[in-house]
């Protein structure tokens, strides 16, 4: 079963053309990248997915909805996760929750119970008063992504979420990434780290606004590198 099935989308900018005539389909409960290089197009596919930006032509389907035609009903049934830092740095951790979980309507005793669960993935359990601006680059990205899912979406998309954290907090985020796929979300993310696209189930290779390759990380390797890929396990980097 398809979560999101996109026919020929396009997006034009006047006569520059960002998203050129794509077309794919992302399995449910599955972690879903797109891979490519800065400007390749990867943010305004999402954004289009997301009922954010309107596409010039093509359509896609988003848990069961139009983009070109109910945007707002897609809305309902996501999250999203901007690439730039989406809460607020001058409220607290547990103020960004509230006002998250208020934005989606949770009230009382659901919001309760997922402010814990957020607080829990984030590992801010009894830290709930600190400054959001004071918290280290990966817990933050991890409170970014609790408050995207607190609602519990069908489809969560995040564009370039682990961009300018250090490699353990961005290997961290991707082993939150794949439990909120074993619950059954479906996740969408971008990424241009060659590296990040092997925690994905299947991936998709855009560049220049199109989309040149997708299938599994093991198919495309097995597909476009001939060479052997070395690979090099490190001990004790810590005493490096």
């Amino acid at each position: 079963m398809n979560s999101i099935e996109v026919k020929n989308l396009t997006k034009k900018f006047g006569e520059f053309i960002s998203v050129n005539n794509i077309s794919f389909n992302v399995k449910k409960g599955e972690v879903f990248g797109f891979l490519g290089a800065n400007g390749a197009g990867k943010s305004t596919t999402i954004r289009m997915l997301c009922g954010i930006l309107k596409p010039t032509s093509g359509d896609a389907i988003v848990g069961g909805f139009s983009v070109m035609n109910q945007p707002e009903k897609v809305k309902q049934h996501i999250g999203y996760m901007s690439q730039k830092f989406s809460l607020y740095n001058d409220l607290t951790v547990e103020e960004n929750i509230n006002f998250f979980g208020n934005i989606y309507g949770l009230t009382n005793t659901v919001l309760e119970e997922r402010k814990r669960w957020v607080l829990s993935v984030a590992d801010l359990t009894g830290k709930e008063k600190l400054l959001t601006n004071s918290l280290p680059g990966g817990i933050k990205q991890r409170l970014a992504l609790g408050t995207a899912v607190i609602h519990k979406p069908e489809i969560v998309f995040l564009d370039e979420p682990t961009s300018g954290v250090d490699p353990i907090a961005r290997r961290n985020f991707w082993e939150l990434i794949n439990s909120l796929s074993e619950d059954g979300i479906t996740v969408v993310v971008t990424t241009h780290y060659l590296e990040e696209a092997e925690y994905c189930n299947n991936i998709i290779l855009i560049d220049s606004g199109k989309l040149i390759a997708e299938g599994n990380p093991k198919e495309l390797k097995e597909r476009y590198i001939q060479n052997k890929i070395l690979e090099i396990e490190c001990e004790r980097i810590s005493e490096a």
